[in-house]
């Protein structure tokens, strides 16, 4: 199964709603245990990002704020919170669709997953696709006409 696709499919609805196309799963033992999109147009809420989103939806449904063993898939390299909140919720590895060249905070403008600050390691898996790219360049390009 291509999780990258199932976070693409969740940033198309974001897109679809007027909202910042970016999606995010989370897999555990090779079951996916949470999926989201932005929604913070919709949510009136500055931290209604994929990610957290997505780490609550996560949390709820095993029981726990400890998602040790579990994987992210993200459509666009996390801002600050949300990899803040990716190393609290001890995901063990992340894996990013594209740059954020403005606010990417897991290695293009800044890595705060790599701080010792946290009693977890991330490990980051760059998966380069066109089609995350493509999408937030799209959005941005329409919202600036």
């Amino acid at each position: 199964m291509n999780y990258m696709e199932i976070a693409l499919e969740e940033a198309k609805k974001a897109y679809s709603k007027g909202e910042v196309p970016i999606g995010a799963v989370i897999v555990k033992d090779g079951q996916i245990i949470a999926r989201a999109h932005n929604l913070k147009e919709t949510l009136k809420s500055a931290i209604a990002h994929a990610e957290i989103l997505a780490i609550e939806e996560a949390s709820k449904r095993i029981g726990d704020w400890r998602l040790n063993g579990a994987e992210m898939y993200v459509t666009l390299e996390p801002c600050s919170m949300c990899a803040s909140a990716i190393a609290q919720s001890r995901i063990s590895k992340l894996h990013i669709g594209t740059f954020n060249n403005d606010m990417g905070a897991c290695g293009t403008i800044l890595n705060i997953l790599d701080y010792d600050i946290f009693n977890s390691y991330v490990t980051i898996n760059w998966c380069y696709n066109n089609e995350c790219s493509e999408l937030i360049s799209k959005f941005f390009h329409e919202r600036r006409k």
